[in-house]
C-alpha cells in the first residue's frame, strides 16, 4: 500500500496520529430564575429570626449575669421544698440605712445614718407553681411574741415585737414564724428602702388613684414625706411610693385645712404596701420584655438579698411563669392582731385567735404545723391557740336533703377605707 503521493509524484508516510479533538462549543449563558416574592420572604424570615434568637441568647445570658450578682446568704432554718410542690417566701423590707448616700438617704435626712436594723416589713408569698397561683400574707410588724433564735448577749427581750428578731439577721426571724405561726419559710429575699425606689422607677412610675389629698403627721412630723396634694390619678416615683408605703400617721384632708386620721397605724400601712406592690406588678406586666426585664433586675440587684439556696434558674423560672400574671390575681392576708401594751416593748399587737388560725389556714391551704411558742398578750401570757385540725359539718336544708347555701362577712381591715388609693 503506498502512501499519498507528493506533488513530485512520489510518496512520503505519515506516522499514526489521534484524530484531531473537536473544539469544545462555546459557553451559553444561563438564565437564572427570579425568586418569587413568597421565596424572598422566606428567606428574609430566617434571616430574621436567626438574628432573633442570637440577639435573645445574648440578653438572657446577660439576664442571668446581673442575677448573679445578687447577694446570697445561708439560710440553715430554711426548709427545702419538694420540685413543684407549694413554697413560701419570707419578704423582709428592711429599715436599715446605715450608711446610706444614696435616695433613701435624701428623702429621709438624718434618719440614714441610724445603726442595727429591724423589719419594717414582714410578708410572706406562698407560691404554688402547678396550680400558677400567689398569696401574700402580712405580719404586723409590731406583733408581740417570744423570740426564737436570738445570741445570747444581743440585750433583746425574748418577749418583744416580732420586728426585734431581725436585728440579728433573717434567721432568728424566721424560727420565730415559724414557731410561734406554724409557716414553713423555704426561702427569703431582703429588700432596702433603695430597693423599694428602684424598684418602682425602673417599671417608670405607678399611677394610683387617691380620693383624698393624703399626708404622714407624727404631731407635726412628716416622718416618711408622704404628701398627695390632689385628689385623683397621681403618678408617683420610686421616692413618693415610698412614703405611702411607710407612712403610719396617715391622714386625709376631707376639704380645705381640714385633715383626719385614718387611725390604723401600721395595719394600715400594710393595706397601703399591698397596693403599691398590685400596681407594680401591674405596670411590669404591661411592660414585659427582655430589655426591661434587664432595667428591673438591674435596679435591684444591689439592694437585695437573698438565701442562697434560691438559684438563678429558678428564679428565671418564676419570672417566665408569671410574668402574665395580674397585680388584682395576688391574694393578700393580714395576720388578725389588736393593739395593746407591753411593759416590756411599749406599744405592740396582740395575735386574735381563733381568727389568726383561720387566717393562716386560707393563706397555705393547709392547716399551719403544730405551735412552740404561742404569741403573746401585752402581759407577756401565751394567747390561746385552737388545734390545727379542721372539721367540716354539711346542714340538710330541709327533712328531704339538700346543701344550704352559706354567707360569709368580709370584716373591712382597718386602713382599708376610701381614704387609701387604688391602682388607676
Amino acid at each position: 500500500m503506498t502512501g499519498p503521493q507528493t506533488p513530485g509524484g512520489g510518496s512520503r508516510s505519515r506516522p499514526d496520529a489521534s484524530p484531531p479533538t473537536p473544539a469544545a462549543p462555546a459557553p451559553s449563558r444561563r438564565r437564572h430564575r427570579r425568586r418569587t416574592r413568597g421565596e424572598r420572604a422566606i428567606r428574609w424570615a430566617v434571616v430574621i429570626v436567626a438574628v432573633v434568637l442570637l440577639v435573645a441568647g445574648s440578653v438572657y445570658g446577660y439576664l442571668w449575669y446581673r442575677l448573679g450578682q445578687i447577694k446570697s446568704l445561708k439560710c440553715p432554718s430554711c426548709a427545702s421544698e419538694a420540685p413543684g410542690a407549694p413554697y413560701n417566701v419570707l419578704i423582709v423590707g428592711s429599715d436599715s440605712r446605715a450608711g446610706d448616700t444614696g435616695s433613701a438617704a435624701q428623702a429621709f435626712g438624718s434618719a440614714s445614718q441610724v445603726g442595727g436594723q429591724r423589719s419594717d416589713t414582714i410578708k410572706i408569698l406562698h407560691v404554688d407553681p402547678s396550680a400558677g397561683t400567689a398569696r401574700l400574707l402580712s405580719i404586723p410588724r409590731d406583733t408581740y411574741v417570744r423570740l426564737s433564735g436570738m445570741p445570747s448577749g444581743t440585750g433583746l427581750a425574748t418577749h418583744n415585737k416580732i420586728n426585734t428578731a431581725f436585728n440579728s439577721g433573717p434567721t432568728p426571724l424566721i424560727d420565730t414564724i415559724e414557731n410561734t405561726f406554724g409557716i414553713t419559710i423555704n426561702h427569703f429575699v431582703i429588700v432596702n428602702f433603695n430597693g423599694v425606689i428602684n424598684l418602682v422607677n425602673s417599671v417608670g412610675d405607678i399611677s394610683l388613684n387617691f380620693r383624698y389629698p393624703v399626708r404622714d403627721n407624727d404631731n407635726g412630723n412628716n416622718n416618711s414625706g408622704l404628701n398627695i396634694q390632689q385628689s385623683g390619678c397621681q403618678k408617683l416615683n420610686g421616692n413618693m411610693a415610698l412614703a405611702l408605703a411607710r407612712s403610719r400617721y396617715y391622714q386625709y384632708e376631707v376639704r380645705p385645712g381640714v385633715w383626719y386620721y385614718d387611725g390604723s397605724g401600721d395595719l394600715g400601712r400594710i393595706q397601703r404596701q399591698n397596693t403599691v406592690i398590685e400596681a407594680v406588678i401591674n405596670k411590669a406586666k404591661s411592660s414585659y420584655n427582655p430589655l426591661t426585664l434587664n432595667a428591673f433586675l438591674g435596679s435591684l440587684v444591689h439592694d437585695i438579698t437573698k438565701d442562697d439556696q434560691m438559684s438563678t434558674g429558678m428564679i428565671v423560672s418564676l419570672a417566665q411563669r408569671y410574668h402574665a400574671f395580674s397585680g388584682s390575681s395576688l391574694k393578700t392576708f393580714t395576720l388578725p392582731t389588736l393593739g395593746a401594751y407591753s411593759g416590756v416593748a411599749g406599744s405592740v399587737e396582740v395575735v386574735q385567735e381563733p381568727a389568726a388560725t383561720q387566717v393562716i389556714s386560707q393563706f397555705l391551704g393547709a392547716d399551719p404545723n403544730a405551735i412552740v411558742t404561742p404569741p403573746l398578750t401585752g402581759y407577756g401570757a401565751s394567747v390561746t391557740v385552737p388545734p390545727t385540725t379542721t372539721t367540716t359539718t354539711t346542714r340538710p336544708s330541709h327533712p328531704g336533703g339538700g346543701s344550704v347555701a352559706t354567707t360569709t362577712t368580709t370584716t373591712l381591715l382597718p386602713g382599708s377605707g376610701p381614704f387609701n388609693p387604688t391602682p388607676c
